[in-house]
């Protein structure tokens, strides 16, 4: 009886490892994919990971990409490659976050290493430079695009409206008056206006039983 029951979970078993690996299989295709064509940094990634991850395989939610880019932003490294780690983790474990991380580090570092073999002999042709001109302005485009698909995942409350409309002017006006502003203050400074925010809504609510 033992016997026959280990046979029977053996088959589960191989169901769930060659899912796991499936999982594992697509999250590196998917981010060396991603590796390969995304130019100007972790922000530009943003539009595609919220493509493949949220519209095409529905491995996340809108939500839940939020707070992963919430988290990439606040932990030291590069958002790119913070982002594959946490989705990757989150989507097939310990295995799946190396997968993501190596598969999306994988095509930048091949090819800057070319690059860097014939650094001199690249840069000085015409069609890399106007190449490059032509990649400024679409990354440029990628990070507006992305800027404007997470706002409208936000939720409409009165705190992310507040933090949103003072971020923009401040990150306005700091360009225009050339001022020194790090964005990790604007990171460090809307978290702690979340926590507060949370602090007091909680003991205004301690206040509203009490009574």
């Amino acid at each position: 009886m033992l016997l026959q029951k280990q046979l029977l979970r053996q088959p589960e078993r191989a169901e769930w490892q060659e899912s796991e690996m499936d999982k594992i299989l697509a999250l590196f295709g998917t981010f060396l994919k991603i590796g390969a064509f995304t130019f100007g940094g972790g922000y530009a990634m943003i539009p595609l990971l919220e493509n493949e991850f949220i519209h095409k395989r529905k491995w996340i939610t809108k939500e839940e990409f939020l707070d992963m880019l919430a988290i990439a932003e606040s932990t030291p490294g590069p958002a790119a490659v913070n982002s594959a780690t946490y989705i990757g983790y989150k989507i097939a474990g310990i295995y799946g976050a190396a997968a993501a991380t190596v598969a999306v580090s994988l095509p930048s570092f091949v090819i800057i290493y070319a690059i860097s073999l014939f650094l001199d002999q690249f840069l000085a042709l015409k069609y890399v430079e106007y190449a490059f001109k032509g990649i400024q302005v679409c990354v440029v485009y990628l990070i507006l695009s992305a800027g404007v698909s997470m706002a409208k995942g936000l939720s409409k409350n009165i705190l992310n409206v507040g933090i949103l409309f003072v971020t923009i002017v401040a990150m306005v006006l700091f360009s225009l008056f050339a001022v020194n502003f790090s964005t990790i203050y604007f990171i460090l400074i809307s978290g702690m206006v979340g926590i507060l925010s949370y602090a007091i809504c909680k003991i205004r609510n301690q206040e509203g039983h009490k009574r």
